[in-house]
């Protein structure tokens, strides 16, 4: 399993068993107030410059961000029809192993 694949997987089950937040506002309020623990953000977002401060900010308060490929199967992993830019993971629930491969202290 890549790194993206967990990170996916790491979404879908602290969806289910923990706490997630969606959107890059939401995401960057996240980072802001140190609540988020991981932060995956999509590659393929136009314009890019949406995500571009997220693995920055992330960087600053020492938080994991972690790239990966597809919008659309982000917004999947994070129980959405629809593609979404960013995703934090606020309360790890199960994912705390794959968070632990992750990096994530």
């Amino acid at each position: 399993m890549n790194m993206s694949e967990k990170a996916y997987e790491a979404v879908e089950l602290a969806r289910k068993t923990g706490k997630i937040t969606k959107g890059t506002n939401e995401v960057t309020k996240a980072i802001e107030k140190e609540k988020a623990k991981l932060i995956v953000y999509a590659k393929d977002v136009s314009p890019p410059e949406v995500v571009m401060h997220l693995p920055l900010l992330a960087k600053e308060k020492g938080i994991v961000a972690i790239e990966v490929p597809s919008k659309d199967e982000l917004g999947a992993a994070a129980g959405l029809k629809v593609g979404t830019a960013s995703v934090a993971i606020i309360k790890e629930g199960d994912a705390k192993d794959l968070l632990r491969e992750l990096g994530v202290k």
